[in-house]
């Protein structure tokens, strides 16, 4: 029961998270993930209308927008067949490519250069770091245990890992970008 609790308030933190995109694309798009339908709405936040359902993988639960909002990356939670990253072109509203990660990828955040991509893989007590270039891993690094929540700083010296469960000590590591290919 208190497994399902969490899981709950993860979905809605993921959900929020979707509309932290860069301002200039926040003011445009908002990109919705639809766990159950393996889905992301995109809805033109001008209107408050969806403009395209994007099929991706199963259970996508993270998402991040590339500050140039060309890009998009969708983690997917729950997916034991292939833990990975699906890649939207915006342009076109289609996944362009599918990146392999760490177990049960949950959170994601793009560097303020969108050079990167860092994304948390909470059975696997690692975070992994996309090139965006090539759209591959660069590095996995371990981390605290069942890590979820992620942020990278405005300058992109640091990022900030959230992890913990119920019956552990919480914990926030920091990684220092410059030691991360």
């Amino acid at each position: 029961m208190e497994e399902r609790q969490n899981m709950r308030k993860f979905l809605v933190f993921a959900a929020v998270m979707c509309l932290l995109g860069s301002g200039q694309t926040l003011a445009q798009k908002a990109y919705i993930t639809n766990q159950w339908s393996n889905s992301v709405s995109v809805i033109e936040t001008a209107t408050n209308t969806v403009i395209a359902t994007i099929p991706v993988g199963a259970f996508p639960v993270g998402v991040a927008v590339s500050p140039d909002g060309s890009k998009v990356y969708v983690t997917h939670a729950m997916n034991a067949s292939a833990d990975n990253v699906s890649v939207i072109a915006t342009a076109t509203n289609t996944v362009i490519a599918t990146i392999p990660v760490g177990g049960y990828p949950v959170g994601v955040a793009v560097s303020s250069d969108g050079s990167k991509v860092y994304v948390t893989n909470n059975q696997s007590d690692t975070v992994s770091v996309i090139a965006t270039a090539t759209n591959t891993v660069i590095a996995t690094i371990p981390v605290g245990i069942a890590p979820s929540g992620v942020a990278v700083t405005p300058d992109g010296s640091k990022v900030y890992v959230a992890s913990g469960t119920t019956s552990v000590s919480n914990t926030v590591s920091v990684i220092a970008t410059a030691t991360t290919r």
